[in-house]
């Protein structure tokens, strides 16, 4: 079944198997965080001033975590169940800021299928620099029907 132009709809919930994985590098440059920033008119001198940040305990700009949700959220629609799916509930928990120019590591794993009600939980985890974990939670994804 195609959408436009080569473009299908991703693994219904019969195709989607416990222990799936995806993952992804993504490496945060400048022109995302300002197409973030400008699409949200998000200002805060936290994610954008070196002056500002130099004085916090960060020390330097953060990415703001609603854009690696954004990352993964993307990875849901894109790949894991992928076109036509969407999220229907979701927990992330930050635990280390992630700076511009930082690559990121994340895994999608499934790890329950609901038949029933027609969702899958997938387990996240991102990792910087191969070994500092920086996010984790959960994703309940509603697969296309």
């Amino acid at each position: 079944m195609l959408l436009r132009k080569g473009l299908k709809l991703g693994k219904k919930i019969d195709e989607i198997r416990v222990g799936e994985k995806l993952q992804l590098t993504e490496k945060i440059e400048d022109k995302d965080l300002l197409l973030y920033l400008g699409l949200t008119n998000d200002n805060n001198p936290l994610y954008i001033q070196h002056d500002y940040a130099v004085g916090t305990p960060f020390k330097k700009p953060i990415v703001p975590a609603i854009m690696l949700n954004g990352i993964v959220t993307s990875a849901i629609s894109k790949h894991l169940p992928g076109p036509g799916s969407h999220i229907r509930e979701q927990s992330l928990i930050y635990l280390e800021p992630v700076y511009h120019y930082e690559t990121i590591e994340i895994l999608l794993e499934v790890q329950h299928i609901d038949l029933i009600q027609n969702y899958v939980e997938i387990y996240v985890n991102a990792y910087k620099e191969k070994d500092i974990q920086v996010m984790n939670g959960i994703l309940k994804a509603v697969p296309p029907y």
